[in-house]
């Protein structure tokens, strides 16, 4: 054959095999061509418990630690304030008097301390005794097995490392590997930004320290916390070094491998934490025993054992969701690269995927802890002083964590908060008295921490009302507890433990409402969540009566107990209560501009484009505003979102977007979608044109800024209610599908009434449909103007076509 054809026919098949193999991109994996400089490139890993900041450098490769139990402070004390409910009567009579200055003054009587705050375990350094330039570098997260994996090249040899973070066994592995023998040259080290002391034993490198035990107030930690003994959360990190050949040797803290060609670094963590209500230091764990006896078993199991039962563990939460956009021609390109193409505007569906697909990862990396949901970073805080505490905040965040929990087929991550809620219900019953004088049901308020506080922040009054004073979260967290039960069905966890945390939440509210001029039931005081008025004088404030947000999480909680206690045919004196309560609440009320008002009043917001929109809660989360129920309040819900226009933060992006599919606006939340993805740089780059704002860092977290995780969530949230939404009776598919994923497919997304949907598209219409159950029911498929009844047995299939 001549040559030339030959070399023609040669190149026309790697051109084939490039485009094949290569130009597509991966929706799960993340990958780059350089270590990680700031904590914003890391990528993390997570057995919901221990968790894992990989940064991947060459001649010193850190990875911080946490552990998701290990925070500052003690056991609250709920009973803090106890004659605080006495400011009560004078706020609610100055609010009746319109004098909302004075409101706003002694709205800050009703206050107790701050949170306390998600402390960093630790760093594992891996420092090279190599030091020289590396080629050929790669760096990746893969999302299909929760690993990430290292490989360069330095003088001839390949080196490769390999983390994951196995929940099975309790521990993190690295593997290190050269493809020279006896190339692996490094030391091992630990240190904490907490009190602490390393040593090793036996060639075991062991790290023992103390959280602090004072709130950090003002979101900072000054050195004095650091310094009482005696008290405070104790943990441990223990290290164990396996190897096939080469030299291992210690020093007083740190050990040291030598001429190794493979080699394993087991680590295990544990705290004294034993529960929100046991004081760690003299009720605690034995956190050196449970370090130990993690370390152990897994040490004495081969690494391939131990990794399988890793990948087996978590692929089984993991794999139950495939989704598919369609075809696309973005080219393979590293993750951080790729943003800053998809910035521009340009095509990559399966970025968007992998996105969707990161916020599973994370929820089942960081909440697997009964107890201790994932905080405001999940699991993962390199800081001292993390922002807000890197605590509970229960005004929105917190919530978000949690809302792809079950419409991504996670419904056990979903347990972590609602134990968390039932710990909130006992020092709730506390605040609700004392702060509030309401003495039947529970209360919480804006921030919490792992020791379930639930008074309302504000350091003793030195903080701002806006903040501050909001005692909604009990009833928004009741709802949690319905969504869990609508999805799975399990009416045995409804009857024992969710309907009487709901019925606490709802009598909380029922005690709390009081009647307005026209007969009406309110709330008094109300503020509506970090946003402030501004009246026709100039007075800007946020203490007022009759919050939207307020009743619209009451009405919530209210109709959804009733609910509960209809499905457990139980209560029905206090069924007819609410029932009554209900129907007596201040309505809804459209302003001058033909928003949702968010105040009683008519009044101008300081800041029309404030990112909370507490107030639309009934349209998301909630589900009492549709545009089928209700057109002329989901039309002012529009127009509100409209006037606060798209620019936010990357939270309150994930918020907007389920907003905008809720409104079956696919096209407007798909556009929301595309600029939560806007790549931003990390917090401390310096750039000559800085990148800032909400959107997403180059690993994937969301940028408030700085890092919170509940943008990733709400995100990936997002995307499923895109696809499929539903209620007790009914599912809707594709019903704000935008015009950008006209063809796709989707499997193992769940519906409410405990069924799943598996569904591929074209043209935007659903071709095939298969709809399975759980434990046997009957629902009604929308999809358009057409529906089809569907009644199924336990764990019965049905195709449905659609025309």
């Amino acid at each position: 054959m001549n040559p030339t054809i030959i070399k023609k026919t040669f190149f026309i098949l790697l051109l084939t095999f490039y485009a094949k193999n290569i130009s597509a991109q991966s929706k799960n994996v993340l990958w780059y061509k350089q270590p990680a400089e700031f904590f914003e490139e890391s990528l993390v890993l997570g057995n919901g418990k221990m968790g894992a900041t990989v940064f991947g450098g060459v001649n010193s490769d850190k990875i911080c630690l946490n552990d998701i139990t290990l925070w500052s402070g003690e056991p609250v004390n709920a009973n803090m304030n106890p004659e605080a409910y006495k400011n009560i009567p004078a706020i609610r009579e100055a609010l009746k008097n319109e004098n909302y200055k004075l409101a706003e003054e002694l709205n800050k009587k009703v206050q107790g301390k701050n949170s306390e705050s998600y402390a960093p375990l630790g760093t594992l350094e891996i420092n090279n005794s190599e030091k020289g330039k590396a080629t050929n570098y790669y760096r990746e997260l893969d999302l299909a097995n929760a690993t990430s994996k290292v490989t360069y090249e330095m003088d001839g040899v390949k080196y490769t490392r390999e983390y994951f973070v196995s929940a099975p066994d309790q521990v993190m592995v690295v593997k290190l590997t050269s493809s020279e023998k006896g190339a692996l040259n490094f030391d091992i080290s630990l240190k904490s930004l907490l009190k602490s002391e390393v040593s090793v034993r036996n060639n075991v490198l062991m790290m023992n320290g103390t959280a602090p035990i004072h709130e950090n107030a003002g979101y900072k930690v000054p050195e004095k916390y650091l310094q009482i003994k005696e008290r405070g959360t104790r943990f441990t990190t223990l290290l164990q070094v396996k190897k096939t050949d080469g030299q291992l040797t210690s020093s007083r803290d740190a050990l040291t491998i030598k001429k190794a060609s493979e080699v394993y670094i087991y680590v295990s963590v544990a705290t004294s934490f034993s529960g929100f209500d046991k004081n760690p230091a003299s009720e605690g764990i034995d956190d050196v025993a449970l370090a130990a006896q993690n370390l152990n078993k897994a040490y004495t199991k081969p690494f391939g054992k131990v990794k399988e039962s890793h990948i087996a563990d978590y692929q089984k939460f993991f794999n139950r969701v495939d989704l598919n956009l369609g075809k696309t021609a973005a080219p393979d390109l590293p993750t951080d690269e790729r943003l800053l193409r998809y910035a521009d505007g340009k095509e990559d569906k399966n970025l968007e995927i992998l996105y969707f697909n990161f916020g599973r990862y994370l929820l089942i990396s960081s909440s697997r802890t009964l107890g201790v949901p994932a905080n405001l970073q999940g699991l993962w805080n390199p800081h001292l002083s993390p922002p807000w505490s890197s605590n509970y905040t229960m005004n929105i965040n917190l919530e978000e964590n949690y809302w792809l929990a079950e419409n991504t087929n996670l419904s056990e991550m979903h347990s972590s908060l609602l134990s968390f809620i039932k710990n909130l219900s006992v020092t709730g019953k506390i605040t609700a008295k004392t702060f509030y004088g309401v003495n039947e049901g529970w209360a919480a308020a804006h921030n919490s921490d792992i020791w379930a506080m639930t008074n309302p922040v504000g350091q003793f009054g030195k903080e701002d009302p806006m903040w501050a004073c909001w005692p909604m979260a009990g009833a928004w967290l009741s709802t949690h507890i319905w969504e869990h039960y609508t999805f799975t069905q399990d009416q045995s966890y409804l009857k024992k433990e969710g309907y009487p945390l709901m019925k606490g939440a709802a009598e909380f509210c029922l005690g709390w409402l009081v009647t307005d001029k026209d007969g009406n039931l309110i709330t008094s005081p109300s503020t509506s969540p970090e946003n402030q008025y501004k009246l026709a004088d100039g007075f800007v404030g946020a203490t007022f009566y009759g919050g939207t947000a307020d009743l619209a999480m009451i009405r919530e909680c209210f109709d959804k107990t009733i609910k509960a206690s209809k499905v457990l045919n139980t209560d029905t004196a206090f069924r007819d209560k609410l029932e009554k309560a209900l129907a007596k609440l201040h309505p809804y009320q459209i302003g001058k501009k033909g928003n949702l008002q968010e105040w009683y009043f008519d009044w101008e917001d300081n800041d029309p484009k404030h990112r909370h929109q507490s107030h639309l809660f009934g349209l998301f989360p909630g589900d009492h505003i549709t545009p089928l129920k209700t057109p002329d309040l989901a039309e002012a819900s529009k127009k509100t979102l409209e006037i606060k226009g798209d620019e936010t933060t990357g939270w309150s992006k994930g918020w907007r977007i389920n907003l905008w599919a809720r409104l079956w606006d696919g096209n407007r939340a798909y556009k929301m979608y595309r600029e939560l993805l806007r790549y931003v740089d990390p917090d401390g780059k310096k750039t000559a044109t800085p990148r800032r704002g909400g959107g997403t860092y180059p690993n994937l977290f969301d940028a408030h800024p700085p890092f919170q995780i509940d943008g990733n969530f709400g995100g990936a949230a997002a995307v499923a209610e895109m696809l499929v939404q539903s209620d007790e009776n009914e599912i809707r598919l594709l019903p704000a599908l935008p015009d950008a994923w006209e063809e796709g497919s989707a499997k193992g997304i769940c519906a409410r009434g405990g069924f799943e949907i598996e569904m591929n598209w074209s043209n935007k219409k659903p071709q095939k449909v298969i709809v399975s159950s759980k434990i046997g029911g009957k629902t009604t498929l929308i999809f358009g103007d057409q529906k089809q009844d569907v009644i199924l047995k336990k764990g019965e299939k049905k195709e449905i076509v659609f025309e």
